[in-house]
This record gives structure tokens, C-alpha cells and sequence, in this order.
């Protein structure tokens, strides 16, 4: 009888385990928040991509701009998040917010050649000035 009686507390034993673990989840995923809130985005970055040309540092408008990260997370694997932007006339892309940390940057515009670099970010606000190079001629 005593094994009976074992087996009818198993699920009120892993409800309390279940209810207990999801009460500290919820109390970690509060306070981030406001931490966050109190700095006013402390982790996040304002990135602004300036891309020009090497020879006459004339601006090039609709440049491919691609920003790549990986993004932590608690519980599974981390996220790769990629961007992809375009420039503006003036040859700028504004990046939303991103956290900081390093990143890679591309740039890929027709008769320029194509551009790759890591980054590594610890200011609020950066500004990155690409020079964008004629490809080697091969005939």
C-alpha cells in the first residue's frame, strides 16, 4: 500500500517542481528588463554605416549592406541574426539597434569590389567608414 500511495503524490510532487521552476524563470526574465529600462539600453549599439569610394570618397548609393550577429540566449542554441539594408543616396544605412559585442559587416555594390570585416563594439553610438575599391582587372 505504501507504493500506492507513492505513486498518487508523483504528479502533485511534479506540479510543485514545474510551478516552482516557472516562478524563477519569470523572476530572472524581469529583472533584465529592468535593468535595461534603468539604463536606457546599455547593451544595444546605434550603428551607422558610412560607404564611400576609395579613389574619390564619393558616396555609394544602394550599396547591399549586410550586418551579421550572433544573439545569446538562456536556454538553447544562440540565434544568428543577419540584416540585410541598402544605402541612401548619401551612400549612408542606419542599422537598428544591436547588441554590442562583435559583429560582420559586408557591403556588395555592382562594379565595386565586395567588402567583409568583423567589428567589435563597446560605445552607444559608432559610426564605421567603409572605402569601397575598383575589383583587379583578370583579363
Amino acid at each position: 500500500m505504501s507504493a500506492s500511495n507513492h505513486m498518487k503524490n508523483i504528479p502533485v510532487i511534479l506540479f510543485s517542481v514545474t510551478l516552482l521552476f516557472s516562478s524563477a524563470l519569470q523572476a530572472q526574465d524581469k529583472s533584465p528588463d529592468a535593468k535595461g529600462k534603468a539604463d536606457s539600453g546599455s547593451n544595444s549599439v546605434h550603428l551607422t554605416i558610412v560607404v564611400t569610394t576609395a579613389e574619390d570618397k564619393k558616396p555609394v548609393d544602394s550599396a547591399s549592406v549586410y550586418v551579421k550577429y550572433v544573439q545569446g540566449r538562456l536556454l538553447g542554441k544562440d540565434k544568428k541574426i543577419e540584416m540585410n539594408l541598402k544605402t541612401n543616396m548619401s551612400g549612408v544605412v542606419h542599422v537598428p539597434e544591436i547588441p554590442r559585442g562583435k559583429f560582420l559587416v559586408q557591403v556588395i555594390a555592382p562594379g565595386w569590389k565586395t567588402f567583409g570585416e568583423y567589428y567589435e563594439v563597446e560605445q552607444a553610438e559608432q559610426t564605421i567608414n567603409i572605402e569601397l575599391a575598383r575589383p583587379p582587372k583578370w583579363y
